[in-house]
């Protein structure tokens, strides 16, 4: 379009540097006589008419016209969006892609729509099954089908976020948020979040909107019933904490009794082999193996002398 209009201003520079390198024609053009006054017969005046003067006017009206022409009739539709063609203001159904477009002057004209993936957010209000009241946060990433821009524009212009979003975020929190317990809420969120986004997509599927990612940022229950889902939980844990406490002393103990039985064992093993080994004698023989050869310096009137025994 800029090269088209470039055209034209050199074809207009070209043609007013001919008409001024031309010789100027002129002519006289001689009115009728002119009724006669008191004061005398009147001279006949004349006019001058310049022929190349006319031609530079002709030729600036032409220029005008076609460069509000092609204006026009050419236009871009930028990346990310399609063109929607009005036809007398009237939509025709057909978009243009991404690129340069070509319409009938004055008579068609082309509005753009985006395309692009858009982030909205909203709040939604509902009850759950058990009656407690939750304040859901929604952000939901959506974008307008190409092929269906024109029905979006005749339908709802560029107003489809207030007009259709938003509601249909409302209802389909309340319908699903209906279903659960309050605390199934919290507990099964990645179930409710996919409940949520299949009504939300069928929603606005059917007025040209594709719903690409939904997500739940919060969910806020009331401060009393939160309190009182936080201490059951705490009471929870107790007793999980209890019973583990109580699992670890069950197995103290039975390691422990299990390490005395394998003393037991292990001392009736040993009496059994010292038995085989002669009794007391082989238990003297091990002492005085062991024994340094010393005797106590000092000894009670009733002591034994070791490894003596005296009858």
């Amino acid at each position: 379009m800029f090269a088209l209009q470039m055209i034209l201003w050199l074809l207009m520079v070209a043609a007013l540097a001919w008409l001024t390198w031309q010789k100027v024609i002129r002519r006289k053009v001689t009115l009728p006589d002119p009724p006669q006054d008191n004061y005398g017969n009147l001279r006949r005046p004349t006019i001058e008419v310049s022929v190349s003067f006319g031609l530079a006017a002709l030729v600036l009206v032409l220029f005008f016209v076609g460069n509000v022409c092609i204006w026009r009739s050419f236009g871009q539709v930028p990346a990310g969006s399609r063109g929607v063609v009005l036809q007398f203001g009237a939509v025709t159904g057909e978009a243009k892609p991404e690129g340069l477009y070509v319409v009938t002057p004055f008579v068609n004209s082309v509005e753009l729509m985006d395309v692009q993936v858009h982030k909205h957010a909203t709040k939604a209000g509902a009850a759950s099954k058990d009656l407690q009241n939750v304040a859901t946060e929604i952000a939901l990433n959506y974008r307008i089908a190409p092929e269906q821009a024109p029905q979006v524009y005749r339908s709802l212009r560029r107003d489809y976020e207030t007009r259709i979003i938003d509601p249909s975020v409302q209802e389909a929190v309340k319908s699903i948020t209906a279903r659960y317990d309050a605390v199934e809420l919290v507990t099964e969120r990645a179930t409710v979040r996919g409940a949520i986004e299949e009504v939300l997509r069928g929603r606005l599927g059917k007025h040209g909107i594709l719903l690409d990612q939904l997500s739940i940022t919060d969910f806020a229950l009331d401060a009393d019933f939160a309190k009182a889902i936080e201490n059951k939980m705490v009471a929870a844990q107790n007793v999980l904490t209890a019973e583990n406490e109580l699992r670890t002393v069950k197995v103290e103990a039975e390691k422990r009794v299990a390490q005395a039985d394998g003393e037991a064992k292990a001392i009736r093993i040993q009496v059994e082999a010292i038995n085989m080994q002669g009794g007391q004698n082989y238990i003297a023989l091990k002492s005085i193996e062991k024994w340094d050869g010393s005797v106590p310096t000092y000894m009670g009137g009733n002591a034994p002398i070791p490894f003596l025994q005296v009858k």
